[in-house]
Formats: structure tokens, sequence, C-alpha cells
């Protein structure tokens, strides 16, 4: 099989794993930077090229598109898409996970539990959007951050405010959300491969520090999820329709609450703390699906 990973740096731990699975299984692989594709857009007959070819020979996609490239990087994997390529994201799916405020409210509507989460446009009334989610400390958080950047907890209302009105005066559409005192700083981590949890750890932010992601300093290791924690990564993986995916969520009094789901989950912590082979578990499932 012919597999093309899309991604910037061949030099990640992501792309060099799949690499790595994907010829020990006897497949041949190409990573292409999404941003040197020309789209070339005719009556039937879709096509891409890359350099000196026409990349009319691939049989399967697996996008590492980062943030801040995904327009264009969705166009390339839509026309992938639109090539009878097998891609483990869609375009629509990652899209769709990208958007924050879209997502949450998808997954609000399919009854998965999240943290009380408002949304508002550049809003003065700050007293009143911290009250509808169950007052200070909240967290902050811009539409567009990644790997907790953007992310700020406010822990009184006058530090709230001043937060929000700064956000307000750069025009950044942000989310207040409740702050789950009972998560101490710690997050789960599922992957979800075919709509299984294929591995899962907690992450941990270092001391003195809300935000458990690995990029700031946090540590993970291996957990067992519980039933419902299983069920919640499932159906957010589901109802975004990402086969192939990363679920976040926060144990709480009242049961796992989403965070968010990640359409490019990295493998490097993943794999550490639970010692499994995620990258294999994917490229496995792309060999089913082309069966």
């Amino acid at each position: 099989m012919n597999i093309v990973i899309l991604s910037r740096n061949p030099e990640l731990y992501s792309t060099r794993r799949l690499v790595e699975e994907a010829e020990k299984r006897g497949h041949s692989v190409e990573i292409i930077d999404p941003l040197k594709c020309d789209i070339i857009i005719e009556k039937e007959k879709p096509t891409i090229y890359y350099r000196d070819r026409y990349l009319d020979y691939v049989d399967a996609v697996i996008p590492r598109i980062g943030a801040s490239v995904t327009f264009y990087g969705c166009a390339v994997v839509r026309q992938f898409e639109e090539m009878g390529v097998f891609t483990i994201a869609s375009s629509d799916a990652i899209l769709r996970s990208r958007d924050k405020l879209k997502s949450l409210q998808r997954l609000s509507k399919a009854g998965i539990g999240m943290p009380k989460t408002v949304f508002t446009n550049y809003s003065r009334d700050v007293e009143e959007v911290i009250e509808h989610v169950g007052g200070t400390p909240v967290i902050i958080k811009l539409l567009e951050g990644t790997q907790g950047l953007g992310v700020v907890l406010a822990e009184s209302k006058n530090a709230a405010e001043s937060v929000l009105e700064a956000f307000n005066g750069l025009q950044a559409r942000v989310i207040v959300q409740e702050f789950i005192k009972e998560a101490k700083g710690a997050d789960l981590r599922a992957l979800v491969v075919d709509g299984q949890v294929v591995g899962a750890m907690k992450r941990q932010g270092k001391e003195g520090e809300f935000r458990s992601n690995l990029h700031r300093g946090g540590s993970a290791n291996i957990i067992k999820l519980d039933v419902d924690e299983l069920k919640l990564a499932m159906n957010a993986a589901k109802v975004l329709k990402l086969p192939v995916c990363g679920v976040d969520m926060l144990q709480s009094e009242r049961g796992p609450l989403l965070l968010e789901v990640n359409s490019t989950p990295g493998l490097e912590g993943i794999e550490g703390a639970t010692q499994k082979n995620i990258a294999r578990a994917i490229i496995t499932f792309i060999e089913r699906s082309k069966k």
C-alpha cells in the first residue's frame, strides 16, 4: 500500500513512528508537506501535484496537520477524498474538531457531559458570564488556542474581568468554563482508533500549574478508564466522526467531563506512558479499512 503522511516536520516523533510501523508492515510511505501541494481542479479529474509528480498512486492518507495550517491542509485532504483516497480523518471532521465552539455544541447536544461553558460576543457584563458557570474561579480559553496556550485561570471576579477585557480589546473570541477543582490540575487523554480506546493516560500539571499539557512540563502515567470514561471517549469520537483521535476529559464529582477532541493527537506522550504501540494500531486500522 502507498501511504502518505501529511506533515510539515518529518522529525516529529508521531510522524517518525507512523513511518516506522508502516514500513515494518511492508508499506511504502511518503511524508509530504501539505503546503507544498498544488490542488488541481479539473472536470472529473481532481489531482494533486507535489514537487515533480502527480500524487495519483496514493492509497491512504494520514493527516498530521497543525492548527496554523488547518485551512490549506484540509483543502489538500479534501482533494485526496475527491480522488477516492482513504483518509483516517476526513477534512470535514478535522474542521469540526478544530472549531472548539461548534464541536462543544455538537457534543453537548449528543448528551456528552462537559464543564459548564459560556460563549459571549465581547460581553461587558462579566459578572453575568461568571454566574452562568457557577462563579469564580473560572477558566478562560481562546477559541484558537492549542497545547495550553491561550488558557487562563481567573481566580477572582476582578481577575476574570481584567482577562476578558484584555481579550475583548484584542477582538479575540473566548469561551468561559467552570473550574473543576476536584480534578486537581490533572486530566485524562484517551486515544481512540477505529472507535475503540487503545490507550489512556492521566496527565498531571507540574506544581502550581493548572494546565496538564506535557508541552508545559506536565507528567503522564498509564490509567485504566472506568466504564463511563470509556463510553464518553468513544461517543465523542463517534459524534465528531473521527475514527482516530485523542479525547481529553476531567474527572469530576459528577462523572467524566469532556474538555476537547483532538483530530491529530500526538503519540509520544501516550506511547511513553502506556508502553502500547499506538502507531501500529493506526496502521492496522488503515489495512482493515482498505480490504
